[in-house]
């Protein structure tokens, strides 16, 4: 079976100085120890252990958040897909818009989708950005308008709340509902599915035919997963995407973590393969 990987973040270049790649302890270290390749730092064993998964096509996820130094440049995204197309299909620049700045974010998303060719823009409003916030802060309403103008895609990264000055509203799927309402011709997908809210963002996936779930590393094994899996079944099956979100967990760990889901056979190579494709416009 063929199977796109919707988001990784590989070990090249400005990648390397993200948190993804320093951590003492991943939070799933419980799943599976880290793969060789994040032990190595190596792109040819991260392509390897790919290979190995049956993962034929891989989007790259590039990181901006408030500190620089611990971010990825979209520039080396770019290189990522021109150096690699053998495996990443697509790419995804990172952003991190700033009050008074917004239209340096503005400048950068244009670049990044009409020079760059990436298809569109990760954030991280409750993680990455100071003061945290949530996906609907007006702040951010010119970015959607910038994005959903160019034809890009917004890929959000949402879930429990991991800094100490987060709550669990952080990642309650209403702001994203509210999003996807104002900017209804703009594609989200939103990294680890607003979990533990899992019942919710099956509601807003149902509600919002813009909205993408990529559970990733919560959509096995964690408390509420399977869910998603009834979701994928029923009226999700063309809006639900796999990644391994990689290096937090191997490729092949998670490929095989999700095999062993009771999706449907015509529903698993939906989510494993061909919403992805349909999505980003590969034929």
């Amino acid at each position: 079976m063929k199977i796109f990987d919707f988001r990784i973040r590989p070990p090249y270049k400005s990648f390397l100085r993200c948190d993804f790649f320093n951590y003492t302890s991943s939070p799933f270290a419980w799943h599976s120890p880290p793969p060789p390749s994040y032990k190595e730092k190596s792109f040819p064993m991260l392509k390897r252990e790919a290979a190995a998964a049956g993962v034929v096509q891989a989007a790259v996820w590039g990181r901006t958040i408030h500190n620089a130094e611990k971010s990825s440049s979209n520039d080396d995204v770019a290189a990522v897909l021109k150096e690699h197309g053998d495996l990443f299909a697509a790419g995804f620049g990172g952003m991190c818009p700033r009050a008074g700045h917004i239209g340096e974010s503005l400048i950068e998303i244009e670049r990044c989708i009409q020079k760059l060719g990436l298809k569109g823009m990760t954030l991280e409003p409750s993680l990455g950005m100071q003061p945290l916030t949530n996906a609907d802060d007006p702040i951010l309403y010119p970015v959607y308008e910038c994005l959903q103008s160019l034809g890009g895609i917004l890929a959000l990264t949402i879930s429990r709340g991991s800094p100490v000055t987060q709550t669990l509203m952080h990642s309650n799927p209403e702001a994203v509902d509210r999003v996807a309402r104002d900017f209804p011709k703009m594609k989200i997908v939103v990294s680890h599915a607003f979990w533990p809210w899992v019942q919710q963002s099956c509601g807003l996936a149902f509600r919002r035919n813009n909205v993408y779930l990529l559970p990733d590393l919560y959509g096995m094994g964690m408390p509420g997963h399977m869910e998603w899996v009834e979701a994928a079944n029923s009226h999700l099956q063309d809006r639900m995407l796999f990644a391994s979100a990689y290096p937090y967990l191997g490729v092949e760990e998670m490929v095989s973590s999700y095999m062993k889901l009771p999706y449907r056979d015509s529903v698993r190579e939906k989510v494993m393969y061909a919403n992805a494709r349909r999505l980003l416009g590969i034929s």
